[in-house]
């Protein structure tokens, strides 16, 4: 069965798309920990990140790069931080997180509860940078 991430790939399930290559998709997390958030994915359904093989996992980290000085740009933070978590979702992907202090990257915190419309301007800000 096709992940969640695969569906959004192939248009199945709408998201707020930052920027996309033919093999690569940047999107905005929907339980974001910070305005901002951003998940990197591979466009193959590739399980664990580790498993992604050469040239696709420079291109990913690559992409992911563009894709955070971005954020950088366009969010309030001192730091975009990274995270690979694997463990919710069976697509290797990548979070790019605003950051300022070391605990706004603890998953363990409330997520922040945006509507679709501020996310969709989010989304817009950061993609206009790209």
């Amino acid at each position: 069965m096709a992940s969640i991430f695969t569906k959004i790939v192939q248009g199945e399930i709408p998201c707020h798309k930052v920027a996309e290559t033919d093999n690569c998709l940047a999107f905005l997390d929907i339980n974001p920990l910070a305005k901002g958030h951003t998940l990197v994915i591979p466009k193959p359904e590739i399980d664990y990140l580790f498993d992604v093989q050469e040239p696709l996992y420079g291109e990913l980290m690559t992409f992911a790069q563009k894709v955070a000085k971005a954020i950088d740009a366009t969010m309030t933070c001192e730091r975009v931080g990274m995270a690979v978590v694997g463990l919710e979702v069976p697509h290797a992907h990548i979070h790019l997180i605003p950051i300022s202090h070391v605990h706004d990257i603890d998953f363990s915190r409330p997520k922040l509860d945006l509507t679709q419309e501020e996310l969709a301007a989010i989304a817009k800000e950061i993609a206009e940078v790209i």
